[in-house]
């Protein structure tokens, strides 16, 4: 049984269909369809079927999903143990949005150069999300915020930038004070179910401002966009670029000093330390 295929199968359960197991996989959808079809031949099973817009497995998909997991997660521990003090074999790693654009590329670009056996799996998510999967073993490293609460001693944490929370203004809005903006202008806020815009609304608080609140979002581009536009003012981390091009857009400091710290968690014990240090020294070096 080729490892290959059944992988395919677990990106198609995982993502609910063959278009999104496709892209995880830099697959065309035919051929992941032909991975997949290969699989239930050698198995002597359909393994998914389709329902409603969505592809889910059968009740055999799930019996050979419960065993496919452990099996390819021993088969990554195999590669990375046979490579020793080598970093090789795949890295599990998720980026919040602003990271995968900015910080990840030049970091995968520095791995690429030094240790070109290594390969990837990049998961995108929110802070919160991808700290859990670090966490709980599902990923290796996260590029995410630093968390408001301790870490557990199986994790580690280094800060790669901090980023000053700003309020982002129409570009015509400029010349105003912070306090006349926060008090006439629509208020766009930053998710507060999410950790940077918790410390928005700590540094509001702190610095006693009731803003009037016209909508809230987690979409950092989005809330660009919006202010652009002249709807409204926000409070945001000043993130590192690229910025969405075409702002007319000024970033005004906010006294009191409040930043999110933008950093890699890693685990601490790993079959795949050597990849993972690696990763982590890389992240140094493009910080």
């Amino acid at each position: 049984m080729d490892l290959r295929f059944l992988e395919t199968f677990v990106a198609v359960a995982d993502c609910g269909s063959i278009a999104g197991a496709a892209r995880r996989l830099n697959l065309t959808p035919a051929a992941l369809a032909q991975r997949l079809r290969a699989l239930e031949s050698d198995l002597g099973r359909p393994l998914v079927q389709r329902v409603g817009r969505h592809t889910r497995p059968t009740a055999a998909g799930d019996a050979v999903l419960i065993r496919a997991r452990p099996l390819l997660e021993a088969a990554r521990d195999l590669r990375a143990a046979a490579a020793q003090d080598v970093p090789a074999g795949q890295l599990r790693l998720g980026a919040i949005a602003t990271a995968l654009t900015s910080q990840l590329p030049a970091v995968l670009e520095d791995m690429r150069t030094r240790w070109p056996e290594v390969d990837y799996f990049i998961r995108p998510g929110s802070s919160v999300d991808l700290y859990h999967a670090v966490i709980e073993g599902e990923l290796d490293a996260a590029l995410i915020l630093r968390p408001p609460f301790a870490i557990p001693k199986s994790a580690g944490f280094i800060t790669l930038r901090s980023e000053p929370l700003v309020l982002v203004v129409p570009q015509d809005l400029a010349g105003q004070s912070v306090e006349d903006l926060l008090k006439d202008q629509p208020f766009i806020r930053y998710d507060r179910n999410q950790w940077g815009g918790q410390l928005a609304e700590k540094w509001l608080r702190s610095a006693g401002f009731a803003p009037r609140d016209w909508l809230e979002l987690d979409a950092l581009d989005a809330i660009l966009a919006l202010v652009s536009r002249g709807l409204g003012v926000s409070v945001l981390p000043d993130f590192a670029p690229p910025w969405p091009e075409g702002l007319q857009v000024a970033r005004l400091p906010l006294p009191g000093g409040m930043a999110r710290d933008l950093g890699l968690l890693c685990q601490s014990h790993s079959t795949r330390a050597p990849a993972i240090s690696a990763f982590r020294e890389a992240c140094l070096r493009c910080a």
